[in-house]
């Protein structure tokens, strides 16, 4: 494994490898960048929420902990290094608004980019995306929390969220850099495990559990703690 000298995170030859070939797997497009509009109160034990994520029209630097002026209010639950950048796609926005009947606007989720020709929430854990000057790489999903409840103020919206796990996901940073609206997503780098954020999200199986875990021993991988810990959870059962 070798240490990236311009990212914000740990780089490997395998990605390396898989940019070297040339085309990307994947392209779609950040069609928002949004960080916090304002701090709100909040019911929950902290009191105020960074919930509100409005789009900003200008260029945004991200680097290892995320957008340049946004902030996580619970900090024990949001942000750090594995959840620093949050993402939903623009399709599973619009599927939302036809069952809720209502505009789902970038940033009424929480997340920091929402992007479009990419199925998010089935993305590869470990892939790699480049967006702008930066590279981010897929590590957990979204868990539906209280905060994102009131937010959305719809009945049992928690259960529904989950049931449909349209979750989003969140990224790592591994190069930091300025990224803009409009600009391309291009997936870099997908491991060969095939395993998806919504599985990470419904339980992988024991085989897929095993895969994620045998490739992290190999370094073919990495896995962030939440994703290792699920992994380990699922193996000792």
């Amino acid at each position: 494994m070798t240490e990236s000298t311009t990212g914000a995170g740990r780089d490997t030859t395998t990605a390396a490898a898989a940019r070297a070939v040339g085309e990307p797997v994947a392209v779609g497009r950040l069609e928002a960048v949004c960080r916090v509009h304002q701090l709100a109160p909040d019911a929950g034990a902290v009191g105020v929420t960074a919930i509100d994520k409005r789009p900003v029209e200008t260029a945004v630097k991200v680097a290892r902990l995320g957008l340049y002026a946004d902030v996580q209010a619970d900090r024990e639950h949001h942000g750090g290094e594995e959840q620093a950048v949050y993402a939903y796609a623009q399709e599973e926005a619009d599927a939302w608004g036809e069952r809720l009947g209502r505009d789902i606007p970038a940033g009424l989720f929480g997340e920091n980019l929402r992007i479009s020709g990419l199925a998010v929430s089935d993305a590869v854990i470990g892939e790699r995306w480049s967006i702008g000057e930066a590279e981010l790489e897929v590590t957990i999903p979204r868990t539906p929390c209280a905060t994102f409840a009131r937010r959305m103020g719809e009945e049992r919206w928690v259960r529904r969220f989950t049931e449909q796990a349209d979750t989003g996901c969140y990224l790592r940073v591994v190069r930091k850099g300025r990224i803009a609206a409009g600009d391309a997503v291009a997936v870099v780098m997908r491991p060969s495990h095939g395993i998806t954020v919504r599985d990470l999200f419904v339980g992988p199986t024991p085989e897929q559990a095993a895969a994620l875990r045998d490739g992290r021993r190999a370094g073919e991988w990495e896995l962030s703690p939440k994703a290792a810990r699920e992994v380990e959870q699922v193996l000792a059962r």
